[in-house]
């Protein structure tokens, strides 16, 4: 798939290893509550999805979760109710455009982040429009820069 603001493609054959769903991976050698413990955990000190994902790689051993649970992070992390407010990319975007906006306070004649802020907000008004159809946002929610501002330092 093509990215959406550059003239280069995306990753070019990159595919995940063939694995069978609910299997114990290679390598691993704990146990279901092992997992559920250090993914609560990891929720509980506020760290996001990819995050947690790459601490359980690291720390336990368990290369793809989907292979040991059946299912996605974000799909276990829901049902233990550890979501968040807004989606994980949407609320990067937010928190990229945020400080770029700030910079952007200091720095009026930066034009090359003038146009990268653009794009960001672009994205973000984007993205809002799939969630609020999909259901993860509000369908009165708007962007507004001061109040995710706000948002975001909370």
């Amino acid at each position: 798939m093509a990215r959406m603001h550059t003239g280069r493609h995306g990753k070019s054959q990159s595919r995940k290893p063939d694995v069978e769903i609910g299997s114990t991976p290679e390598g691993f050698s704990g146990t279901r509550s092992d997992i559920d413990n250090a993914i609560a955990a990891y929720a509980k000190q506020g760290m996001h999805q990819a995050l947690i994902g790459q601490k359980l790689k690291e720390d336990k051993g368990l290369p793809y979760i989907k292979q040991f649970y059946g299912k996605r992070l974000a799909v276990v992390l829901k049902e233990k109710g550890y979501t968040s407010a807004y989606p994980q990319d949407f609320f990067d975007l937010l928190k990229r455009a945020t400080i770029l906006r700030r910079h952007l306070d200091k720095n009026h004649n930066d034009v090359h982040n003038k146009v990268r802020l653009n794009r960001i907000e672009s994205k973000i008004w984007r993205l809002s429009k799939y969630y609020k159809r999909s259901g993860a946002l509000p369908v009165d929610w708007k962007y507004e820069p001061e109040k995710v501002a706000l948002l975001i330092k909370s």
